[in-house]
């Protein structure tokens, strides 16, 4: 199946050049009519499929995504969003005054929201490392990171791929190291699911939380929160029902804490399954490879029309599906909305700090004429000077 195949496979609008996968993925056509499935069942029997059938189908796509990740499915539980899955575990820290969050200065802004807000309440740091751009090696950015530990730290917040500079870190090493020294480790794996090969009992984190949503191809407000059993018991659901009881806690407790939560649609949890159904059949293993190595291809002559530096070395270490180049732009809002409105082309620009980035993801449905048209559209942009230096 080619590019142009594929592309029938999802409902996205052709008139759009779609370079903008990783902020929050593309459902499949037959993913999202299992979803709508799912949707139609509870309409039909909202008792029976809420209070009654529920737990059992949230359990049999827990036990998929389990298998798909590596974990137990005891350990994992569905939440809308990483976000909601940083909240739960920066909530429930009970951080006191001194104590210190480590994490790196490239890590998501909504992220580093939350745990700024909860150290702020406790009295505590959220230390942000910093981190040489770009990375030299695996071994040099552990030693740099790892200068950010001090006596107080009581937990490593990291992410497995970066948002804004698309960098997959050594995220292998950084627990490794963390366990040497008896720090628990967050990692933030909102782009990773199916991006990377993620295996959690090898990281083996104390917390992970990935995005279903995003490059697994699940419908929106589909995520996890993995966390390790020895962990699991100091974690207050954000929002108390039926579930929550402290007193009597078993295997199954972390499950009912946070799983069941009042009325909601849970429909894009239980889909979990058909997007790894979809992914197999589709061979999507050989198909990131493909779009790894186009996006290793391309980013040579990006870096020459931006006058940048890979942020990076160019291979599978660091790069999957996405590209992050730093740009010189002082209005990276107005070139955003000038790629979209005025050349058709879905592409995030972010600000990190006082850096700019351009983002570009490929998946499937992806061609080496997307990114002609998005080149040819950041030369006509660079050239009137006013976005784009």
């Amino acid at each position: 199946m080619n590019g142009q195949e594929y592309t029938s496979l999802f409902y996205l609008d052709p008139t759009i050049t779609f370079l903008n996968f990783g902020s929050f993925g593309a459902c499949p056509k037959p993913v999202f009519e299992q979803y709508q499935q799912w949707q139609l069942l509870l309409e039909k029997e909202p008792v029976q499929f809420i209070a009654v059938n529920g737990p059992a189908y949230l359990q049999t796509a827990r036990e998929a995504l389990a298998t798909y990740v590596h974990a137990d499915a005891n350990d994992l539980v569905f939440v809308t969003n990483p976000s909601y899955a940083v909240n739960i575990v920066a909530k429930s820290l009970q951080l006191k005054p001194g104590d210190e969050i480590l994490t790196t200065n490239i890590e998501y802004g909504a992220c580093d929201k939350t745990w700024e807000y909860y150290c702020d309440k406790a009295g505590a740091k959220y230390i942000k490392q910093h981190i040489s751009l770009p990375l030299i090696s695996e071994e040099a950015f552990v030693e740099e990171f790892f200068k950010g530990l001090t006596p107080n730290t009581r937990l490593i917040f990291i992410s497995h791929i970066t948002s804004a500079t698309a960098l997959i870190l050594p995220i292998k090493r950084v627990c490794k190291k963390a366990k040497e020294l008896g720090i628990p480790v967050f990692v933030d794996g909102a782009h990773a699911p199916a991006q990377v090969n993620l295996n959690i009992k090898e990281l083996d984190p104390e917390f992970y939380t990935g995005a279903c949503h995003k490059w697994m191809m699940a419908p929106k407000g589909a995520s996890f929160l993995y966390a390790k059993k020895n962990a699991q018991q100091a974690l207050d659901p954000l929002v108390i029902s039926w579930g929550f009881n402290r007193q009597t806690w078993h295997e199954q407790s972390f499950i009912d804490f946070h799983q069941m939560q009042g009325t909601r649609d849970f429909s894009a949890f239980l889909t979990v399954t058909a997007a790894i159904d979809f992914m197999k059949a589709n061979h999507w293993n050989e198909v990131s490879a493909a779009c790894k190595k186009m996006v290793l291809e391309e980013a040579p002559r990006f870096c020459s029309l931006l006058n940048t530096t890979p942020l990076a070395p160019l291979n599978t270490d660091y790069i999957g599906q996405m590209l992050s180049l730093q740009i010189n732009s002082t209005q990276p809002e107005a070139l955003q909305r000038a790629l979209f409105l005025e050349h058709r082309i879905e592409i995030p620009v972010m600000r990190l700090g006082d850096k700019v980035y351009i983002r570009f993801s490929i998946n499937a449905f992806n061609s080496r004429e997307d990114l002609n048209r998005l080149y040819a559209a950041l030369e006509v942009i660079k050239k009137k000077g006013e976005l784009l230096q």
